[in-house]
């Protein structure tokens, strides 16, 4: 042995001391001890699993605003007053509104304007209603007819019975009316909007 070392321990001692430690009592009561502390996290793990499940899957797109139908979208447009009004007095509104579908070659208010001064305000008359219903459905033709259609016609039969000429040669007339905006799609339809009102023979 060195000089100024301590002596080994004496290997009786080291075994008594890894005995002790490692007594049946400790072991259990290590056990328990773990035990406890798993039984303690699983309500926790539990409810974050249970929370994991239930939450409500990110979408990846943006919900669309669901489509207005003809008469709601021009009103909500703010440029088709007159028309809205001529609409309600013809006896119009429930028909646009139904399940159609229809195309509307829709007057703005700068296009009512350009008739002769009187004539709107008498076509709203309730004695006109005849005369205003005709020339506001020589505006419509049954189904939805897209502006790649519309531009393949030379002629379109309206819910009046009578046809409008189109020309797509320059851009798009419907009879001396100029299509400024197509496709304006609706629920029940599409609305081509049109710089002028269109007249029945």
């Amino acid at each position: 042995r060195q000089e100024g070392l301590p002596p080994p321990p004496h290997p009786n001692t080291m075994a008594t001391s890894f005995s002790t430690a490692m007594t049946p009592a400790r072991v259990v009561t290590s056990a328990r001890t773990s035990a406890r502390r798993g039984a303690a996290r699983a309500p926790v793990r539990a409810a974050a699993a249970k929370k994991a499940a239930t939450a409500p899957a990110k979408k990846e797109k943006k919900e669309t605003k669901e489509m207005k139908d003809i008469v709601d979208t021009a009103v909500g447009a703010g440029s088709f007053k007159t028309l809205a009004a001529a609409l309600g007095a013809a006896d119009l509104v429930d028909t646009l509104k139904g399940d159609g579908p229809f195309t509307v070659f829709a007057p703005t208010d700068d296009a009512f304007a350009k008739l002769p001064k009187g004539t709107v305000d008498d076509l709203l008359k309730p004695e006109n209603k005849d005369k205003l219903a005709g020339i506001l459905t020589y505006h419509v033709v049954a189904g939805k007819v897209m502006s790649g259609d519309v531009v393949k016609l030379t002629e379109a039969e309206t819910v009046n019975g009578q046809k409008v000429k189109i020309d797509a040669s320059e851009g798009v007339k419907v009879d001396d009316a100029t299509v400024t905006t197509a496709d304006v799609e609706c629920k029940n339809g599409v609305i081509h909007i049109i710089d002028s009102v269109i007249l029945p023979k």
